[in-house]
């Protein structure tokens, strides 16, 4: 809801205030500064201590400053404010990771997908808000309604457990087997059989009497190579500081994939926003580079309308990626509608009539949904637990680059009647994202989470 109502406020505010295209698209812009620092830095709070801190501050953020940009006096307030939104929206890598560490292999792209389809509710019931809201009452009490979501959720920080397997490898085997203890018995279950033991308790027994080695006596017990990459505790948990934990998302086992997935979370969100912000460039009736202007005269309602229509094709999207992503796979799945976004928005090169635009606009929107949604479910899954959250949120910043750069983009150009160019633009960054979703040299689908690095030299096939 935060992000969508982006494309409802800046050009509300330009017209309040007499602000110019780029004063607009800055509006926008400094959300992503916020959340290119928030996805990082959340990433690594989250690594160190624990995923509940990271959601509990970055959803306080996100809820006090959203409720406070409703009554900025201001241009530079509403910035302010606007990039604090910003810099809690970051962590939302750190609720995928948490979320992704308490779902079973077999079925987890499918509940990735059903947790990603509450960002596609959030974009539908923000469009349906902002038809009812803006024309009667502004942009200021659509910011405070949309921030009212946020604040519920701290209601639930008590109820949520902190994820065992982050527990497991801070060493923290009585919190995590509470955890576990509880989530049977909501399930009318019990836990299998054995010990849970970390990874101190591991390498004691080893030593002490070598036959236990071979015996399954743990639930999330570490291999003989994790043992011997790190020799104690707290030599491994020293590992995940924060320059070590991004030189180990650049080491060799990791780098390839590191590499392309900023390529690709790049163009991704490049990709998305650019055409959430084309679809209301597009459909503004108040628009100077559109021909025929006085056949369109009409009710800015209707700029409402195709917004609302063009969100819901991220429905379809989901259910795109629920069906592809545990039965194509998460690479073919992703490279294929990237070249289909493509071909969507070719004929947006030129003017077209009304309805056809928005069709266009409505494919090209189901196949970027379908990218984004496996992106952020493969993204977690090709990164180890001691690096997931900071590996997902580095990815995640350099996607609010593309966020950034992306109004600028769309905004400006199309301010200036250069559809063509912008247009194009969004062609070659989709394009190379797609080519570089083929070389990713892993493979995902049905593989088990890792817990470190050295795990992965099991894993990596193309």
């Amino acid at each position: 809801m935060e992000m969508m109502l982006l494309s409802f406020v800046g050009p509300a505010v330009q017209s309040a205030w007499n602000l110019t295209p780029h004063q607009e698209s800055f509006i926008t812009s400094v959300v992503f500064v916020g959340m290119f620092i928030g996805a990082y830095s959340w990433g690594l709070l989250s690594d160190q201590y624990g995923r509940r801190k990271g959601f509990l501050v970055t959803a306080t953020i996100t809820a006090i400053a959203g409720f406070l940009s409703a009554f900025s006096p201001n241009y530079l307030s509403l910035m302010a404010l606007r990039s604090l939104v910003g810099l809690g929206l970051g962590g939302g890598p750190v609720l995928l990771s948490w979320f992704l560490e308490f779902v079973p292999a077999p079925n987890r792209g499918t509940w990735m997908v059903v947790f990603q389809a509450f960002w596609t509710l959030g974009t539908i019931f923000e469009a349906s808000l902002a038809w009812i809201v803006m024309p009667k009452l502004g942009w200021r009490w659509l910011l405070a309604l949309s921030s009212l979501p946020t604040s519920f959720l701290l209601m639930f920080y008590k109820l949520t457990p902190e994820s065992p397997r982050y527990l497991c490898l801070k060493g923290k085997t009585n919190d995590a087997i509470t955890v576990l203890e509880k989530i049977a018995r909501v399930n009318g279950t019990k836990l299998p059989s054995g010990i849970l033991v970390s990874d101190h308790q591991i390498e004691l027994q080893k030593v002490g009497n070598p036959s236990l080695e071979e015996e399954d006596t743990s639930l999330l017990s570490p291999r003989k190579d994790e043992i011997e990459q790190y020799p104690n505790p707290k030599g491994m948990l020293s590992k995940v500081g924060a320059i070590s934990s991004l030189m180990m998302l650049l080491s060799p086992q990791l780098a390839r994939s590191t590499l392309l997935l900023w390529i690709v979370f790049f163009g991704n969100a490049f990709s998305y926003y650019g055409l959430v912000l084309l679809t209301s460039e597009l459909n503004n009736p108040q628009s100077k580079c559109i021909p025929h202007k006085s056949q369109r005269e009409i009710s800015q309602d209707v700029s409402y309308k195709d917004v609302f229509i063009a969100s819901f094709a991220e429905l379809p999207g989901l259910l795109l990626s629920a069906v592809a992503v545990d039965k194509v796979g998460r690479k073919l799945s992703m490279s294929t509608m990237f070249f289909m976004c493509c071909i969507f928005l070719l004929p947006l090169i030129f003017h077209l009539p009304q309805g056809l635009t928005t069709g266009l606009l409505f494919g090209a929107r189901i196949c970027i949904t379908t990218t984004f949604t496996i992106m952020y479910i493969y993204a977690p899954e090709i990164y180890p637990t001691s690096v997931r959250t900071t590996g997902v949120g580095t990815a995640s910043s350099m996607a609010r680059i593309g966020g950034m750069l992306c109004p600028l983009v769309a905004v400006g150009l199309l301010h200036t009647c250069h559809q063509t160019v912008a247009v194009l633009l969004f062609e070659m960054v989709a394009l190379l994202s797609g080519i570089c979703v083929l070389f990713f040299p892993v493979e995902t689908m049905g593989q088990e989470l890792r817990d470190n690095v050295s795990n992965l030299k099991q894993t990596t096939k193309v």
